[in-house]
């Protein structure tokens, strides 16, 4: 893989993984919420978030582009290395949290149904080590889930400084115009903070730049809506007159 083909790539690198650290932030804070209400989260569910090597779930695929976008970033921000150990963490500890999800899912019920059964028995009483092993596993669950929900929320701190650098980023823009449903999900009251600190006195470009890749990918309702929000924060800012002349041309075309 050639620096110049990764350097090409850079704009892209950044959404995606923003995007994906979104997508595997809500996957996962889902299952989180069914552990604090009913002690389990699903195997199925983390399998497919994990994958394999061969099959890179989203979790799989996060890891490795953060990888590849932090490690060979210009200037190596150090904002850019903590996210790069972020979101290893946040797979590995995934990793064994799957691990655990199997072995409650499959073992606790066996060994609960035994409880017991032929109690005088000598392998009975052997047994019963095995039973508080299992016990312990929901302790690791909980101790997993803790920290990954721990380094998810200093990575929603870490990307708003970090994405500073990428305010031009018109893939970034779309991605928080387009998916904003899903980011405000994600950073919820933290939202507002990430806009502020990426855009600075100047949110309507966020609208500006997400047009602009909108009007290059053919999306041009799309387009007039965004050019529209950002007329509405800034009429006056020169590049959101010459968007939104640009859309209202092609407005005006479209009715002729």
């Amino acid at each position: 893989m050639s620096n110049s083909w990764i350097k090409s790539k850079m704009p892209e690198f950044v959404r995606d993984t923003f995007r994906d650290f979104c997508l595997a932030g809500s996957a996962l804070e889902e299952q989180f919420e069914t552990f604090d209400r009913e002690g389990s989260v699903s195997f199925e569910v983390l399998d497919d978030l994990i994958g394999t090597k061969m099959n890179k779930g989203l979790l799989w695929r996060l890891k490795d582009t953060a990888h590849l976008l932090f490690r060979n970033e210009e200037g190596d921000p150090l904002s850019g290395r903590f996210l790069d150990w972020g979101m290893g963490y946040i797979f590995h500890e995934a990793f064994k949290l799957r691990e655990d999800a199997y072995q409650n899912l499959n073992y606790a019920p066996l060994f609960s149904n035994l409880r017991g059964k032929d109690t005088a028995l000598p392998e009975s009483v052997i047994g019963q080590d095995f039973v508080q092993v299992v016990e312990q596993t929901e302790e690791s669950m909980e101790r997993e889930i803790s920290r990954i929900r721990f380094i998810i929320a200093r990575c929603r701190k870490l990307f708003p400084i970090y994405l500073k650098s990428h305010k031009d980023n018109a893939l970034l823009g779309r991605l928080l115009f387009s998916q904003n449903h899903l980011v405000h999900e994600v950073f919820r009251e933290e939202y507002e903070i990430l806009v502020d600190t990426i855009y600075e006195d100047e949110p309507e470009m966020l609208y500006v730049l997400a047009s602009r890749s909108l009007r290059l990918g053919g999306w041009m309702e799309k387009a007039v809506e965004a050019t529209g929000l950002a007329f509405k924060l800034n009429p006056s800012n020169p590049r959101v007159l010459q968007e939104k002349e640009i859309v209202d041309n092609w407005t005006k075309t479209v009715k002729v």
